[in-house]
Protein backbone atom coordinates (compact mmCIF):
# COMPACT_ATOMS: atom_id res chain seq x y z
CA UNK A 1 0.00 0.00 0.00
CA UNK A 2 2.80 2.44 1.10
CA UNK A 3 4.40 1.88 -3.00
CA UNK A 4 1.17 2.55 -4.64
CA UNK A 5 0.94 5.66 -2.65
CA UNK A 6 4.24 6.94 -3.29
CA UNK A 7 3.82 5.95 -6.97
CA UNK A 8 0.67 7.74 -7.44
CA UNK A 9 0.95 10.89 -9.53
CA UNK A 10 0.23 14.25 -7.51
CA UNK A 11 -2.71 16.37 -8.39
CA UNK A 12 -2.38 19.10 -10.99
CA UNK A 13 -1.88 22.17 -8.87
CA UNK A 14 -1.84 25.80 -11.19
CA UNK A 15 -1.27 27.28 -8.03
CA UNK A 16 2.22 28.73 -7.17
CA UNK A 17 1.55 27.44 -3.79
CA UNK A 18 -1.57 27.14 -1.89
CA UNK A 19 -1.14 28.83 1.78
CA UNK A 20 -2.94 31.45 2.45
CA UNK A 21 -1.09 33.15 5.41
CA UNK A 22 0.94 36.52 4.91
CA UNK A 23 4.37 34.24 4.47
CA UNK A 24 5.86 37.36 2.98
CA UNK A 25 6.54 39.45 5.65
CA UNK A 26 9.15 37.50 7.24
CA UNK A 27 11.42 37.35 3.88
CA UNK A 28 10.16 41.18 4.16
CA UNK A 29 11.28 42.16 7.39
CA UNK A 30 14.59 40.70 7.20
CA UNK A 31 15.23 42.27 3.48
CA UNK A 32 14.51 46.01 5.28
CA UNK A 33 16.28 44.85 8.72
CA UNK A 34 19.21 43.92 7.44
CA UNK A 35 19.45 45.70 4.22
CA UNK A 36 19.07 48.70 6.47
CA UNK A 37 21.76 47.77 8.70
CA UNK A 38 24.22 47.26 5.98
CA UNK A 39 23.22 50.46 4.58
CA UNK A 40 23.97 52.25 7.74
CA UNK A 41 26.83 50.95 8.73
CA UNK A 42 28.64 51.46 5.67
CA UNK A 43 27.37 54.91 6.02
CA UNK A 44 28.65 55.34 9.01
CA UNK A 45 32.52 53.15 8.14
CA UNK A 46 32.58 55.93 5.47
CA UNK A 47 31.91 59.03 7.38
CA UNK A 48 35.63 58.01 9.31
CA UNK A 49 34.43 60.73 12.33
CA UNK A 50 32.02 61.59 15.15
CA UNK A 51 32.63 57.68 16.54
CA UNK A 52 34.61 58.92 19.25
CA UNK A 53 33.12 61.44 22.78
CA UNK A 54 35.34 60.99 25.80
CA UNK A 55 35.18 58.33 27.05
CA UNK A 56 33.14 56.31 24.28
CA UNK A 57 34.29 54.74 21.30
CA UNK A 58 31.98 53.23 18.66
CA UNK A 59 32.36 49.43 18.15
CA UNK A 60 32.69 50.21 14.34
CA UNK A 61 35.87 51.70 14.89
CA UNK A 62 37.57 49.50 17.77
CA UNK A 63 39.68 48.76 18.45
CA UNK A 64 41.55 51.97 17.42
CA UNK A 65 44.22 51.38 14.35
CA UNK A 66 44.87 54.96 13.78
CA UNK A 67 47.30 57.04 15.65
CA UNK A 68 45.03 59.91 15.02
CA UNK A 69 42.52 58.01 17.37
CA UNK A 70 42.05 59.69 20.82
CA UNK A 71 40.61 56.96 22.25
CA UNK A 72 42.83 55.26 24.54
CA UNK A 73 42.43 51.86 23.26
CA UNK A 74 46.05 50.88 22.15
CA UNK A 75 47.95 53.29 23.06
CA UNK A 76 49.74 55.29 20.14
CA UNK A 77 48.48 53.26 17.33
CA UNK A 78 49.43 53.05 13.25
CA UNK A 79 49.77 55.69 10.92
CA UNK A 80 47.26 56.00 8.62
CA UNK A 81 46.34 54.05 5.30
CA UNK A 82 46.21 56.39 2.42
CA UNK A 83 45.79 54.91 -0.98
CA UNK A 84 45.65 57.21 -4.13
CA UNK A 85 42.54 58.39 -5.47
CA UNK A 86 40.54 57.06 -2.24
CA UNK A 87 43.02 58.95 0.31
CA UNK A 88 42.51 57.77 4.10
CA UNK A 89 40.99 54.33 4.39
CA UNK A 90 38.70 54.37 7.12
CA UNK A 91 39.72 51.99 9.46
CA UNK A 92 35.83 50.97 10.11
CA UNK A 93 36.73 49.07 7.03
CA UNK A 94 39.64 47.32 8.38
CA UNK A 95 37.67 46.55 11.06
CA UNK A 96 34.35 45.52 10.64
CA UNK A 97 35.68 42.49 8.25
CA UNK A 98 36.29 40.82 11.26
CA UNK A 99 32.86 40.87 12.78
CA UNK A 100 31.33 40.93 9.36
CA UNK A 101 32.64 37.44 8.40
CA UNK A 102 31.07 36.15 11.72
CA UNK A 103 28.10 37.29 10.71
CA UNK A 104 27.86 36.40 7.10
CA UNK A 105 28.93 32.74 7.82
CA UNK A 106 26.51 32.10 10.84
CA UNK A 107 24.43 29.37 10.83
CA UNK A 108 21.17 31.42 11.66
CA UNK A 109 22.07 34.40 9.22
CA UNK A 110 22.33 32.23 6.32
CA UNK A 111 19.31 30.30 6.81
CA UNK A 112 17.98 34.53 7.24
CA UNK A 113 19.27 35.64 3.81
CA UNK A 114 18.95 32.62 1.41
CA UNK A 115 15.27 33.03 2.36
CA UNK A 116 15.04 36.86 2.01
CA UNK A 117 17.30 37.79 -0.29
CA UNK A 118 17.83 34.87 -2.55
CA UNK A 119 14.24 33.78 -1.90
CA UNK A 120 15.69 29.97 -1.93
CA UNK A 121 13.11 29.03 -1.01
CA UNK A 122 11.54 32.23 0.86
CA UNK A 123 9.35 30.44 3.20
CA UNK A 124 8.58 26.47 3.84
CA UNK A 125 5.88 25.12 0.83
CA UNK A 126 6.46 28.05 -1.34
CA UNK A 127 8.89 26.68 -4.23
CA UNK A 128 12.37 28.53 -4.80
CA UNK A 129 12.63 31.20 -7.14
CA UNK A 130 16.74 31.14 -7.07
CA UNK A 131 17.52 27.51 -6.59
CA UNK A 132 19.75 25.94 -3.56
CA UNK A 133 22.51 24.60 -4.87
CA UNK A 134 24.49 23.77 -1.21
CA UNK A 135 27.64 25.33 0.03
CA UNK A 136 29.89 22.46 -1.60
CA UNK A 137 31.25 24.70 -4.73
CA UNK A 138 32.33 27.93 -4.55
CA UNK A 139 31.82 30.65 -3.62
CA UNK A 140 29.43 28.68 -0.82
CA UNK A 141 31.60 27.02 0.54
CA UNK A 142 33.71 29.42 2.39
CA UNK A 143 30.76 29.59 4.61
CA UNK A 144 32.50 26.47 6.45
CA UNK A 145 34.78 29.04 7.59
CA UNK A 146 32.39 30.20 9.94
CA UNK A 147 34.45 27.56 12.94
CA UNK A 148 37.68 30.17 12.02
CA UNK A 149 35.55 33.11 12.41
CA UNK A 150 34.41 32.62 15.73
CA UNK A 151 37.48 32.98 17.27
CA UNK A 152 37.73 36.47 15.31
CA UNK A 153 34.82 37.43 17.14
CA UNK A 154 35.39 36.13 20.58
CA UNK A 155 38.77 38.76 19.90
CA UNK A 156 36.36 41.58 19.23
CA UNK A 157 34.23 41.11 22.51
CA UNK A 158 37.73 41.12 24.32
CA UNK A 159 38.51 44.60 22.66
CA UNK A 160 35.02 45.84 23.46
CA UNK A 161 34.82 44.81 27.02
CA UNK A 162 38.04 46.73 27.40
CA UNK A 163 36.30 49.61 25.56
CA UNK A 164 33.51 49.19 28.37
CA UNK A 165 35.56 49.15 31.08
CA UNK A 166 37.05 52.50 29.63
CA UNK A 167 33.83 54.10 29.48
CA UNK A 168 33.88 54.51 33.57
CA UNK A 169 37.05 56.78 33.07
CA UNK A 170 35.76 60.33 32.44
CA UNK A 171 38.26 63.10 31.82
CA UNK A 172 38.23 64.89 35.07
CA UNK A 173 38.25 68.81 34.42
CA UNK A 174 40.98 69.41 36.02
CA UNK A 175 43.02 67.04 33.58
CA UNK A 176 43.73 63.83 34.46
CA UNK A 177 40.90 60.77 34.48
CA UNK A 178 37.97 60.18 37.49
CA UNK A 179 35.43 57.57 37.86
CA UNK A 180 31.77 57.72 36.25
CA UNK A 181 29.57 56.52 34.81
CA UNK A 182 27.00 57.54 32.11
CA UNK A 183 24.22 56.35 30.14
CA UNK A 184 26.64 56.22 26.94
CA UNK A 185 28.45 53.86 29.63
CA UNK A 186 25.63 51.57 29.99
CA UNK A 187 25.07 51.63 26.11
CA UNK A 188 28.05 50.31 25.83
CA UNK A 189 27.79 47.75 28.60
CA UNK A 190 24.64 46.51 26.91
CA UNK A 191 26.10 46.04 23.66
CA UNK A 192 29.06 43.96 24.55
CA UNK A 193 26.29 41.87 26.75
CA UNK A 194 24.67 41.43 24.10
CA UNK A 195 27.18 40.24 21.22
CA UNK A 196 28.55 38.13 24.06
CA UNK A 197 25.55 36.18 23.44
CA UNK A 198 25.56 36.23 20.04
CA UNK A 199 28.90 34.74 19.89
CA UNK A 200 28.86 32.85 22.96
CA UNK A 201 25.43 31.19 21.99
CA UNK A 202 26.81 30.56 18.42
CA UNK A 203 27.06 26.85 17.11
CA UNK A 204 30.62 26.82 16.47
CA UNK A 205 31.48 27.75 20.43
CA UNK A 206 28.78 24.64 21.53
CA UNK A 207 31.25 22.60 19.43
CA UNK A 208 33.97 23.68 20.58
CA UNK A 209 32.83 23.10 24.59
CA UNK A 210 31.75 19.95 23.81
CA UNK A 211 32.63 18.39 20.64
CA UNK A 212 35.29 15.55 20.02
CA UNK A 213 34.42 13.74 23.33
CA UNK A 214 32.62 10.17 23.39
CA UNK A 215 32.12 9.99 26.94
CA UNK A 216 30.68 13.33 28.74
CA UNK A 217 30.97 11.09 31.91
CA UNK A 218 34.63 11.48 31.94
CA UNK A 219 34.10 15.46 30.81
CA UNK A 220 32.04 16.80 33.39
CA UNK A 221 33.34 20.30 32.88
CA UNK A 222 33.15 19.93 29.34
CA UNK A 223 29.75 18.42 29.69
CA UNK A 224 28.54 21.39 32.05
CA UNK A 225 29.94 24.02 29.61
CA UNK A 226 28.40 22.62 26.60
CA UNK A 227 25.05 22.19 28.34
CA UNK A 228 25.32 25.71 29.33
CA UNK A 229 26.37 26.28 25.81
CA UNK A 230 23.04 24.48 24.37
CA UNK A 231 20.80 26.52 26.59
CA UNK A 232 22.32 29.84 25.12
CA UNK A 233 22.08 28.14 21.62
CA UNK A 234 18.04 27.75 21.88
CA UNK A 235 18.36 31.65 21.90
CA UNK A 236 20.84 32.37 19.76
CA UNK A 237 18.15 34.02 16.77
CA UNK A 238 17.10 36.40 19.29
CA UNK A 239 21.18 37.55 20.29
CA UNK A 240 21.23 38.03 16.92
CA UNK A 241 19.02 40.40 16.15
CA UNK A 242 19.14 42.15 19.30
CA UNK A 243 22.84 42.35 19.05
CA UNK A 244 22.74 43.93 15.64
CA UNK A 245 20.36 46.56 16.72
CA UNK A 246 22.85 46.88 19.65
CA UNK A 247 25.80 48.04 17.46
CA UNK A 248 24.15 50.03 15.54
CA UNK A 249 21.95 51.98 17.82
CA UNK A 250 25.81 52.27 19.84
CA UNK A 251 27.15 53.60 17.35
CA UNK A 252 24.28 56.02 16.71
CA UNK A 253 24.69 57.48 20.24
CA UNK A 254 28.13 58.17 20.28
CA UNK A 255 28.01 59.78 17.02
CA UNK A 256 25.02 61.69 17.87
CA UNK A 257 27.02 62.52 21.16
CA UNK A 258 30.54 63.57 19.64
CA UNK A 259 28.39 66.34 17.35
CA UNK A 260 27.01 67.59 19.95
CA UNK A 261 23.06 66.83 19.19
CA UNK A 262 22.93 65.26 22.16
CA UNK A 263 24.15 65.40 25.69
CA UNK A 264 25.21 62.18 27.48
CA UNK A 265 23.24 62.20 30.94
CA UNK A 266 26.18 61.56 33.56
CA UNK A 267 24.56 59.30 36.32
CA UNK A 268 27.17 59.30 38.56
Amino acid sequence: MNARVVSAARPPIAAPHLRKDAWWTLPATVVVVLGGFIVYSTWAALQNAHYYAAPYLSPFYSPCLYASCLHPTFGGGLGEVVLPVIGIVSPAFLILWGPGLFRLTCYYYRKAYYRSFWLAPPACAVPDVKGYTGETRFPLFFQNFHRYAWYVAVLFVVVLTWDALLAFRFPAPGGGHQFGIGVGTLVMWINVILLAGYTFSCHSCRHVCGGAVNVFSQAPARYRLWRFISRLNERHPMYAWLSLFSVALTDLYIRLVSMGIIRDLRLI
